[in-house]
């Protein structure tokens, strides 16, 4: 179905003419002409299946009844408000219904923590009628009276699956709870979970409910390769990988924070231009490593499945699983980050023997068997073994990552094998054989004196105190 069949207002019209879009996916084909209609919807389909389109589209196309020039803050109350887990998500799909509206008068801004509260205020003060937000900020901004929500129309709650798992619940039923009860509910999850199904049961009234592709859906572009390695070896079939394939970019998956900030530090030093996204990075920090990664500038993005989720990189190459994730639907939301729009795409898990468990979850989910594959690694790559200990227990970097190594260090080479700890001595009583204990009757005089009790005795060390006579008067 094309867009131009839609008959979207002249402004919108005109902005997404703009934009390129010409042929709807299956979730707006779906979703839109529903929302047109002013009937809630639960929706499944992934990230990167053009769910901001699907709802933003549609509900301002019915908002462009509230569009005026007006100055005044009042005549912008907030109508439409817009949900979302992360704050690179917030930010994408405050940039997209911008695009959107550039044409007409629709506000629009967009909250999230992480980032001082004083320039949203003064965004949110102009008066806004779209909101984009995360569910923490926004009740910061309500707690703080700096936004009315009595005039809401519309809201959408997209990503909530990821939402519930972060433990937004109670977040989202606080603010849903200050909406007007009639409304346009919208929401969009990966899954239909039972979890989902009463959050929807709740919230949403008589709703279309829309699945545009089974939750261990594959794309069909992507070409999938399980390779088992162990350790250290991880980072050599990492680089062996590279090469082969000619990869300029790539995502690469840990299970941990920690891992996250250790991996990105290792491929750096290896020569790979890395950083990392995790979820004690700041605000600042995580925009400029996803700004570095777009423009080119970094080659790999190392991050955790939290951090990354629904961040919308086009053109990504390949994924790598670095670790296998704990829940093989996250496999399916990794690999999915690649191979989008029909492009090739490439997804490379790395399997270690402790992972079996996990690769049978991913088998049954998938319904296929996997088949793991061997890797021949280059004798002029990187010697990863010896990088990987390469610091003698000396930490390379400071805390801010600047290197912190003397000029006299690299001539001076590695540190001598350190000398190993004599063993400890033992006792030659430990080394006899059993011996048999005799029977009470042949036992030693000087044992069975011991063994009977004796008369307890005061210890000479306790000072015995004087008896006192006392004196009592008779009442």
């Amino acid at each position: 179905m094309a867009f131009a069949q839609l008959q979207l207002a002249a402004p919108l019209a005109r902005a997404v003419a703009e934009m390129g879009y010409e042929t709807m996916t299956p979730i707006q084909a779906q979703a839109i002409p529903v929302v047109l209609q002013g009937r809630d919807v639960m929706g499944a389909a992934q990230t990167g299946t053009g769910k901001t389109a699907a709802f933003a589209l549609p509900l301002m196309q019915r908002m462009l009844k509230h569009e005026n020039a007006s100055t005044s803050p009042a005549r912008h109350p907030v109508r439409a408000l817009v949900l979302l887990p992360t704050r690179e998500l917030a930010v994408q799909v405050a940039e997209q219904v911008e695009l959107y509206g550039k044409y007409t008068n629709l506000r629009s801004a967009v909250v999230f923590g992480g980032m001082d509260m004083k320039p949203q205020t003064l965004e949110l003060k102009k008066g806004v009628e779209v909101l984009v937000a995360t569910p923490g900020r926004l009740l910061d901004h309500i707690e703080a009276k700096n936004c009315v929500l009595n005039q809401v129309e519309y809201v959408v709650l997209d990503e909530a699956d990821r939402m519930l798992d972060i433990g937004f619940l109670p977040d989202l039923q606080r603010i849903l709870s200050y909406l007007p009860k009639q409304r346009i509910t919208l929401l969009f999850s990966a899954t239909f979970s039972p979890e989902i199904k009463r959050l929807a049961s709740s919230y949403l009234q008589d709703p279309v409910t829309i699945e545009v592709a089974r939750s261990n859906a594959a794309a069909s572009t992507v070409e999938q390769h399980f390779y088992s390695v162990e350790g250290d070896d991880k980072r050599h079939a990492l680089h062996q990988v590279l090469k082969d394939r000619g990869l300029k970019q790539a995502f690469v998956f840990v299970n941990s924070k920690l891992g996250c900030a250790r991996l990105a530090r290792s491929l750096e030093h290896e020569g790979l231009k890395t950083t990392a996204l995790h979820g004690d990075k700041s605000q600042d920090e995580r925009l400029k490593a996803l700004e570095a990664f777009k423009s080119g500038v970094v080659d790999l993005l190392v991050c955790t499945d939290v951090a990354a989720r629904g961040l919308d990189i086009k053109d990504v190459p390949a994924v790598f699983n670095f670790d296998i994730p704990f829940h093989a639907e996250d496999y399916v939301h990794r690999i999915g980050r690649t191979g989008r729009a029909g492009a090739a795409g490439l997804a490379v898990t790395f399997v270690a023997k402790s992972d079996q468990r996990l690769v049978t979850d991913i088998e049954k989910l998938l319904r296929t068997k996997i088949e793991l594959e061997a890797i021949e690694f280059e004798e002029n790559l990187p010697d990863i073994r010896k990088q990987g200990h390469i610091n003698d227990g000396r930490r390379l970097y400071r805390e801010d990552g600047s290197d912190q190594r003397r000029p006299e260090d690299f001539a001076r080479g590695p540190r001598s094998e350190p000398r190993r700890s004599r063993p400890a001595p033992q006792d030659p009583f430990f080394e006899k054989p059993y011996e048999p204990s005799l029977p009470p009757e042949a036992a030693p005089s000087w044992e069975a004196a011991a063994a009977r009790p004796g008369v307890r005795t005061i210890s000479s060390n306790i000072k015995t105190k004087r008896k006192v006579a006392a004196l009592f008067q008779a009442a």
